[in-house]
């Protein structure tokens, strides 16, 4: 299973949220490459990137911050957040991003997502965030009446390379992961799932491991609040 750290981007800072509620955001620092290469170096493949900003505007917002963090680092960039159109992807595809995370646009609209991944096969994520099992879309700031089951299954041929799904309830909030919800979630498509929420502790990713088709866990505050040391967790789950 892969460990992908997080990088949260706010007004061209690295954050935390709680919850995904942008009032509560705490400043971890204002150098994203600088970050990203830290967490390089401790032995990460892949970034994890979200514009906060975009998600909640629906346009890009943190474009300058992103090309600052590929451009630190020599490993695969993945970054989401606003991304809504054909357009919008290529851009950051061409801008080195190695996958694009959709969302909202998931939800709303779903043929986007198939033409996406025809255009770009192995590069297009879906974002699945639930509230109470409901999809939560635009920043987290609306919830759906549709199950984070059943928009996974809609995907279940179309060729996403990958479901991304949080908990956000646990997100930011030291918690340890759902679960049970992650579980459904993989029995729900063959898609497989990259974990995400309420990571806090090696514990929680040898948790998620034994979970078939979970391939990935993002972990963010955990990392910079010194819960969980990047390195030694890649090193010890490596060995399990």
């Amino acid at each position: 299973m892969e460990i992908i750290p997080a990088i949260d981007l706010k007004e061209g800072q690295c954050v935390r949220l709680v919850q995904g509620e942008m009032d509560k955001a705490t400043v971890y620092s204002d150098s994203p490459g600088e970050t990203a290469a830290r967490w390089e170096a401790a032995g990460a493949a892949r970034i994890h990137v979200v514009d906060l900003d975009g998600a909640f505007d629906g346009e890009p917002r943190n474009l300058p911050a992103i090309r600052e963090i590929v451009a630190a680092v020599k490993g695969k960039v993945q970054v989401g957040g606003g991304i809504r159109t054909l357009e919008r992807i290529a851009s950051y595809l061409e801008a080195g991003v190695d996958r694009v995370i959709l969302g909202t646009i998931a939800l709303e609209d779903p043929a986007l997502v198939e033409e996406a991944c025809r255009r770009w096969p192995g590069r297009i994520i879906v974002g699945i965030d639930a509230k109470d099992g409901k999809v939560a879309v635009r920043g987290w700031a609306e919830v759906s009446a549709t199950s984070a089951t059943d928009l996974a299954r809609r995907f279940a041929e179309a060729g996403v390379a990958a479901i991304i799904y949080t908990d956000i309830s646990r997100d930011g909030m030291l918690s340890g992961p759902n679960l049970e919800a992650m579980r459904e979630m993989t029995e729900a498509s063959p898609i497989p799932v990259i974990a995400s929420g309420g990571i806090s502790e090696v514990k929680d990713l040898h948790d998620l491991a034994a979970i078939p088709r979970v391939t990935g866990a993002i972990v963010g505050k955990a990392l910079y609040a010194g819960r969980i040391d990047l390195a030694e967790a890649i090193r010890v789950v490596a060995q399990n």
